[in-house]
């Protein structure tokens, strides 16, 4: 597959995990635009592998990831969801306020519906690891969503 087919194909799907995972459209942009460039000068390798959209989600995952201490201390309000019929909006906002892992955990899973082993593969650690993040994460959304009122 030619580096301009994987694009033309995966460019929306990449977009939307992203803006996901990021909560913010323009970081999510910025997040896609690095990887697709870095992807592009290893696409050789990445064009002959089995299944090169797992490896660039995992390129994306780990910018995202990277990020964290290129992003302004002051919270802004999250950008809409992607896709209404994916996230509710009260469970998009709280999705933002979770740490990295934690978030990155529950978008892997739940919206790119991966096992705890794949996740493990895509982070580099245990699936225990992710298991754990993906308990705490859990936990801290039903806490803030209860204790708001929206869930009855």
């Amino acid at each position: 597959m030619r580096f301009e087919e994987f694009v033309a194909a995966r460019l929306p799907t990449l977009a939307r995990y992203a803006t996901v995972l990021c909560s913010d459209r323009a970081e999510a942009d910025d997040v896609v635009q690095e990887v697709l460039t870095r992807a592009l000068m290893r696409w050789r390798r990445i064009g002959e592998l089995e299944e090169p959209y797992a490896y660039v989600r995992a390129m994306v995952t780990n910018e995202f990831l990277s990020r964290r201490r290129l992003v302004p201390l002051d919270r802004h309000e999250p950008a809409a969801p992607p896709e209404p019929e994916v996230l509710r909006p009260e469970l998009w906002a709280r999705l933002s306020t979770l740490p990295r892992r934690q978030r990155a955990v529950l978008v892997l899973r739940y919206y790119e519906d991966l096992s705890d082993e794949q996740i493990a593969g895509v982070l580099g650690c245990r699936p225990g690891t992710v298991r754990t993040h993906a308990s705490r994460g859990l936990a801290a959304l039903r806490i803030a969503i209860t204790s708001e009122g929206v869930v009855s």
